[in-house]
């Protein structure tokens, strides 16, 4: 993922390259990620990141209800940031990560 090392670092810091990989390692790619986003009803939100236009915002609340709060609590451990500014950061760089996976609007391959 050299793009998206490269893409994200200059935005977050490599602490939150890291946290941003290791949520979509953990969920099987984008295509798991987009998935857990559609069972908790957040879809439409995650497929906004994967399609050719705007990116739609998800708020941390979100992020907590998709992810649960041990995931959040052991990417805080990781990162040494507060649970609250994991999600924050993971908020604002999570739909650009995806966006980047996914230039021309579909889900990567397996």
């Amino acid at each position: 993922m050299g793009l998206l090392d490269g893409m994200l670092g200059g935005i977050v810091g490599a602490g939150m390259v890291s946290v941003v990989k290791n949520v979509i390692d953990q969920n099987g790619g984008v295509g798991g990620l987009v998935e857990r986003f559609q069972q908790h009803g957040l879809g439409d939100i995650a497929q906004s990141w994967v399609s050719t236009g705007p990116n739609k915002p998800v708020a941390p609340a979100d992020l907590q209800r998709v992810f649960g709060s041990d995931v959040l609590q052991q990417l805080s451990q990781k990162s040494g940031l507060s649970v609250q500014d994991v999600a924050e950061k993971l908020a604002q760089v999570l739909p650009q990560a995806v966006d980047g996976m996914t230039p021309d609007g579909t889900l990567p391959k397996a």
